[in-house]
């Protein structure tokens, strides 16, 4: 750190240096919400480490009224620059894509929203410290979250001499009420308040909600955290169809349409959603070990991982697909840790991609007062054969065949259980066979027991 009595950099000047010039504070990049966390940031790093303060917002399809808002607020707070990037683009194309390819649910269930957007914004922090002479970055993420583990773990990747900062893992702020009152009396603005405390993360692959009331797993969740979806039962009363076209595993169309796989997000989100599709409500195990109830919004992510499955069903060999269920697993719990830049997740991409090559045609959705339903699927590298499949009169398949299938598939098993019974060896499974074939002796003998009485008594 430096001195404590050096004086900060203007804020206002057109350009940063490239470094702080003699006397002035070493520099910190902040990654930048404008949420309460972040802006308290500002104002403790510069309180606290005594360091300038870079904030860097990263455009990725979140909701807000302006980024230039956002960064207005963060040079109001104290920042001495304010970064702003446009991060869409790539984050649809170079992340997206290959968590499409991964099927990318976390526990089965959650489509990695939060997860999949730190390690782009950890490279940008990495390039503006590098740009304007840092030698610090933060993060506003808790001590108890796994933001702070993708955050730190991307950033040692990437650049292991830079210092990590995590002013709210550190600081003395017993919980977010605190942080609010401690924001208020350092005339810090901020949205959250005592009776609405949610934290809000979103991108546009969704949006992640937890705090306040969602901290109890009994409580429903209010109406009022939904904004990326209607209410189901308020949803259209006819469904709605939609086809998505896709290119080697990538959505390139909707309804015929040609359109960039960002675009077709933006798309999906407003379709799925406006069906009440893509609520999600689960106790999610964290990486440092804390269950978490957590709530998220993400239709256009859930709806197009349902139509690439689907394609995936049609168009991947059978050893393939099921090699690739285990893959898509292990691919999740690498992001979900914050490992997106280490050596075998790209070893997993790798594998990914390669299956990509003839994922490519059309799958038709059925979208309907909160569901979303696969009806239809076509492609020109589909191995379903019909011929094989019908149970009709064009039936090609050699049934006759499955016998000799079944003694070749069983043949081991078979000799095995020879051996056995020839020695007496009783295995588990036989003793489960003589003590089901010893009861179903004894419902028998009654059985001919009632019947010889009754014969008895006719005669």
């Amino acid at each position: 750190m430096t001195n404590q009595n050096a004086s900060s950099s203007l804020h206002d000047l057109p350009q940063l240096s490239s470094a702080p010039a003699p006397g002035e504070k070493e520099r910190v990049v902040l990654a930048y919400s404008g949420g309460l966390d972040t802006s308290v940031c500002i104002k403790w790093l510069q309180e606290e480490y005594n360091l300038d303060v870079i904030a860097l917002v990263g455009d990725l399809g979140q909701e807000h009224d302006g980024l230039q808002k956002v960064k207005a607020k963060a040079l109001a707070t104290g920042a001495i620059g304010c970064v702003v990037v446009d991060m869409r683009e790539t984050f649809a194309e170079e992340y997206l894509t290959c968590a499409m390819a991964a099927n990318a649910q976390y526990e089965n269930k959650y489509p990695l929203v939060s997860a999949l957007s730190r390690p782009l914004i950890a490279k940008h922090l990495v390039a503006v410290a590098h740009k304007y002479g840092a030698k610090y970055v933060a993060h506003g993420c808790t001590g108890k979250g796994n933001d702070q583990v993708r955050f730190e773990a991307s950033v040692l990747m990437l650049d292991p001499a830079l210092t990590i900062l995590s002013p709210v893992r550190d600081w003395d702020l017993g919980c977010r009420a605190d942080e609010i009152a401690w924001a208020a009396a350092h005339e810090v603005p901020v949205q959250a308040t005592a009776d609405a405390p949610y934290s809000i993360d979103d991108n546009l692959w969704g949006r992640a909600i937890e705090c306040g009331v969602l901290e109890d797993p009994w409580c429903e969740p209010p109406a009022d955290i939904w904004t990326m979806t209607v209410d189901p039962m308020e949803a259209p009363d006819a469904p709605t169809y939609v086809e998505i076209d896709f290119a080697e595993g990538v959505p390139c169309a909707l309804n015929g349409e040609p359109m960039s796989y960002l675009d077709i997000i933006y798309a999906m989100n407003e379709i799925a959603g406006g069906n009440g599709f893509g609520r999600i409500d689960m106790v999610e195990n964290r990486l440092v070990g804390v269950k978490s109830r957590e709530c998220y919004e993400a239709p256009a992510a859930l709806a197009l991982i349902k139509a690439h499955k689907a394609l995936e069903d049609l168009c991947l060999e059978r050893g393939v697909l099921h090699a690739k269920l285990d893959i898509e697993q292990a691919w999740a719990d690498q992001v979900y840790n914050g490992l997106w830049f280490s050596p075998l997740k790209e070893a997993y991409d790798a594998f990914l991609a390669h299956t990509q090559q003839c994922v490519t045609g059309t799958v038709k959705l059925k979208l309907y007062k909160g569901s979303c339903t696969v009806v239809g699927r076509r492609s020109v590298f589909s191995l379903y054969d019909f011929g094989l499949a019908t149970y009709d009169a064009d039936d090609t398949f050699d049934q006759k065949a499955a016998k000799g299938f079944i003694d070749l598939h069983s043949l081991s098993c078979k000799v095995w259980a020879e051996n056995r019974l020839a020695n007496d060896a009783r295995m588990p499974s036989f003793a489960d066979v003589d003590a089901t074939n010893a009861n179903l002796k004894a419902v028998v003998d009654e059985a001919e027991e009632i019947l010889e009485a009754n014969e008895k008594v006719s005669a």
